[in-house]
């Protein structure tokens, strides 16, 4: 059981940018999240403004992928540029005693795929989706890398190895990633010449949807430098249709239109074969992610039933990565 931030904890680090006296009303924390912990609340400040607020912070234990002052940055960053992403407030200091992390604003919509996918009121939503996702990925390859902080660069083979010294460090045969990493290393397109930022988790279930569309894009903690079409090969992962496996776009939409907005929003769009191989690729990195993420449980490292389930995931990712390698989706 995860111990929730005492009311009074936050409302002192809330009084930094808000009118105090502070009062938090509502505190609870949202479901998903496997590495992360998010909490929802109301903030009342002295002056009678009333603020929804999410506080994101890391679980007890676990080291993150990037700092939470550069992840806070990024946002600030991509807003700026007119990427759809909620306003960040506050960058927590180890003084507040409420770990890493940051607080943001609320933004109201609906972040779990399976509603998304088969509820009525979302049915616009998803005719839109594959257009609005190439729009906003467009948007995040254009925030100008000057205004971002000191990143990584990973293209391909960047990752390529990455992920290799991943599955050596684990120890556990996994053929099909062998000959994945096999036919992706002898393909893998070179590093673009002026690397652009890049989600690293651009995805449904990231995206907050209302019926009307994507308001908005989270989860930046795997931003980096390298090429724009991995966003789009990862959108393109079937473990993020959830089980709607025809439609290649997150479950709601084909790559045509995917690309075509892409292209229209001024980003250069991939051809096919590049786009399945960045698809491909993020196939193996999920399937090598979620043997990690079991082992985190496994260890004691992070007790959690959601960690140790993403074990059984990983004959999936194999399954599907094998189905790309024979030309699918």
């Amino acid at each position: 059981m995860v111990a929730a931030p005492a009311a009074e904890t936050v409302s002192a680090a809330l009084a930094r940018v808000l009118a105090p006296p502070v009062q938090v009303e509502g505190l609870h924390r949202l479901s998903g999240g496997a590495s992360r912990e998010t909490w929802s609340f109301d903030a009342l400040d002295g002056d009678g403004g009333r603020h929804a607020l999410v506080l994101r912070r890391d679980p007890a234990g676990y080291s993150g992928h990037s700092d939470r002052s550069t992840e806070y940055a990024i946002v600030v960053a991509a807003r700026a540029a007119g990427v759809p992403v909620p306003a960040v407030r506050l960058l927590l200091e180890p003084s507040d005693d409420l770990g890493a992390g940051f607080v943001m604003e609320r933004v109201e919509g609906e972040t779990i795929p399976r509603r998304i996918l088969r509820e009525a009121q979302f049915s616009g939503a998803r005719a839109r989706f594959a257009e609005q996702s190439g729009t906003i990925a467009a948007r995040i390859h254009a925030v100008p890398v000057s205004s971002l902080p000191p990143l990584p660069v990973l293209g391909a083979r960047e990752q390529l190895d990455q992920y290799r010294g991943l599955l050596d460090a684990f120890g556990e045969p996994h053929p099909t990633f062998e000959l994945g990493l096999r036919w992706l290393a002898q393909r893998a397109p070179e590093r673009p010449a002026a690397p652009r930022l890049v989600h690293g988790d651009f995805r449904n279930g990231n995206f907050v949807v209302s019926p009307a569309g994507i308001v908005s894009v989270l989860d930046w903690e795997l931003a980096h430098l390298g090429d724009p079409v991995e966003d789009l090969g990862w959108l393109c992962v079937k473990s993020w249709r959830f089980g709607v496996a025809e439609q290649v776009v997150g479950g709601c939409g084909d790559v045509e239109d995917l690309l075509v907005a892409y292209e229209r929003a001024g980003g250069v769009a991939p051809d096919v074969e590049t786009l399945r191989w960045w698809t491909a690729l993020g196939t193996l990195k999920w399937g090598v992610i979620c043997i990690g993420q079991s082992l985190t449980h496994l260890n004691g490292v992070v007790r959690s039933v959601e960690l140790a389930m993403l074990g059984r995931r990983v004959a999936e990712m194999e399954w599907d990565l094998l189905a790309i390698l024979d030309g699918g989706w």
